[in-house]
């Protein structure tokens, strides 16, 4: 069992004021987290994630700082999809004139998310509709079918090579390098830009999403 169940965790949350304590505290907070063993469990990382992120990431203004977006790369390098389910959804469906919660999904995209979380972006961004706020994460779930998940570092590689025959090696960078979309997430995203076309008809946005989506997936656009 988890050491701390659903309702520990709110009281504990409640009593540390963790959704309003300084955000260097936030940082050591999570790093706590990491070393609990066993795992939090998916709801109970989920409540977590509301706790500590939602209310920070929705009142935005300018640039997160340096520890919130360290605490929340911590979070999400363990719990990505809770993460993704309850915080991520909610700026989606919140985002309104919101420009810096824009830009923070997309630097989670590109910078700290694993793939089975982008691919879970990317059908949040299509279940609500389509806007002009929303195009710029599209395109970066997009960047990471060609770049790969985030932080593969040199050293990280030479453990690699010093672990595994070339031909485990070959296999594991052939998976962190060609992230693909499954084929029904394609297909829909596809169906979604197609259809959503004239709204988009004066849109750069539009044009250079479109443009990249050609050019990595022509063989399957016709």
């Amino acid at each position: 069992p988890c050491p701390l169940c659903h309702p520990q965790l709110e009281g504990l949350c409640s009593f540390l004021q963790l959704s309003t304590c300084p955000e260097h505290l936030l940082v050591r907070f999570c790093g706590w987290l990491l070393a609990l063993t066993p795992d939090l469990s998916y709801t109970s990382a989920a409540a977590l994630a509301e706790q500590l992120f939602l209310r920070r990431v929705l009142s935005l203004t300018q640039p997160p700082s340096r520890h919130l977006m360290a605490a929340l790369a911590s979070f999400c390098s363990k719990y990505s999809q809770p993460f993704c389910q309850v915080l991520v959804a909610a700026v989606l469906r919140e985002m309104g004139e919101g420009v810096e919660q824009t830009k923070l999904v997309c630097e989670l995209v590109e910078e700290c998310l694993e793939p089975d979380s982008v691919r879970l972006v990317l059908s949040q961004v299509l279940e609500v509709p389509l806007s002009e706020k929303l195009l710029p994460v599209v395109q970066a779930v997009l960047g990471r079918q060609v770049r790969g998940p985030p932080l593969v570092s040199l050293g990280f590689f030479c453990q690699l090579q010093q672990r595994w025959r070339k031909d485990q090696l070959s296999s594991v960078l052939m998976d962190l390098f060609q992230e693909v979309l499954p084929a029904e997430l394609f297909d829909l995203l596809v169906l979604t830009l197609c259809r959503q076309a004239p709204a988009f008809a004066t849109s750069l946005n539009y044009a250079k999403l479109v443009t990249a989506l050609l050019t990595m997936y022509q063989g399957q656009v016709s």
